[in-house]
């Protein structure tokens, strides 16, 4: 069966299709059809309605099935979501829900990638946030939580990640909070097949209450330069807990410099478009210290 599909997952407007000849309020409790109801207002109207009971949904979750890509690019586009859909063979998918944990860590792991290449502002060889662009290929249209690259020449089409001659992004990061692990890994896939990003950075955060910390992080750094392996997949280069309790509840006390990503300049220029140059005066690797990241996460819910 596949990841997407299941009974429990079932999008209302799917299920309507499935059951088309019996009255939905006889189909099902109403509690469970007045929570679908409210969870296809997300896709309907862009409403994230709490009367959908978000919290008892198990991701990823089909909002919509039977939509051709460019609806879905359309409707996201005119509801601003960024990190909580994509689409998959025709079918709308919610991988991660809105949560401030999610877009404080992105925005902090944003800040440490823009301080470290700041020096190249202004150059031909600047790195650019790409933000959450949205890709596609013939079976998928996703976005990232944050990407980058710098100048790149066209590719051939149809293989850019607009499915004409877009480049890619080189650097592609993911962070998960209610997104699960094994969606993220299938993120990972995509993003580093052959000819696409040349480095993915993915986080998890483990969920906590709303009003508590998040107190278990870690990273993980992919790269192609180290190679690929059985099934194409790539390498990892790196990983660590960076959060203030460990797996087993031990605490962790990181310091500055203790959890660090190298990303080489070779691969962060990767495909540079000429005549731009890799600049001299940026430190070689770019180091991304997610001491600052953690900071930023725990300093934001500490607030008693």
């Amino acid at each position: 069966m596949s990841l997407y599909t299941s009974n429990a997952n079932t999008s209302f407007s799917s299920f309507i299709a499935v059951n088309e000849n019996i009255p939905s309020t006889d189909a099902v409790p109403k509690r469970m059809s007045d929570c679908i109801y409210y969870r296809n207002l997300w896709w309907e109207k862009g409403e994230f309605n709490e009367k959908a009971r978000w919290d008892e949904v198990t991701l990823p979750y089909v909002l919509a099935t039977g939509i051709i890509i460019e609806d879905y690019e359309e409707r996201a586009e005119k509801f601003n979501i960024h990190g909580c859909w994509e689409w998959s063979n025709g079918a709308v998918i919610i991988y991660e829900l809105p949560s401030m944990q999610h877009e404080v860590c992105i925005g902090a792991i944003v800040k440490e990638i823009i301080k470290r290449c700041s020096d190249a502002d202004g150059t031909n060889a600047e790195i650019y946030s790409l933000g959450a662009t949205r890709t596609r290929d013939r079976n998928r249209g996703k976005e990232a939580d944050e990407s980058f690259r710098p100048i790149k020449p066209a590719v051939t089409a149809p293989n850019g990640c607009d499915g004409n001659d877009r480049p890619w992004p080189n650097l592609v990061v993911e962070v998960a909070y209610t997104e699960t692990l094994d969606h993220a890994e299938e993120a990972l896939k995509y993003w580093l097949s052959p000819g696409r990003a040349h480095d993915c950075i993915i986080v998890k955060i483990d969920p906590v209450p709303q009003s508590q910390v998040p107190v278990r992080m870690k990273a993980w750094h992919y790269c192609v330069s180290a190679g690929r392996g059985t099934r194409n997949t790539v390498p990892l280069v790196t990983t660590f807990e960076f959060g203030t309790q460990d797996g087993t509840g031990a605490p962790l006390n990181i310091l500055q410099g203790q959890c660090v990503i190298n990303i080489s300049l070779r691969c962060l220029y990767h495909d540079l478009k000429p005549p731009a140059q890799i600049p001299q005066n940026l430190n070689d690797p770019v180091q991304l210290d997610f001491y600052f990241v953690q900071r930023a996460i725990t300093q934001t819910f500490n607030i008693h």
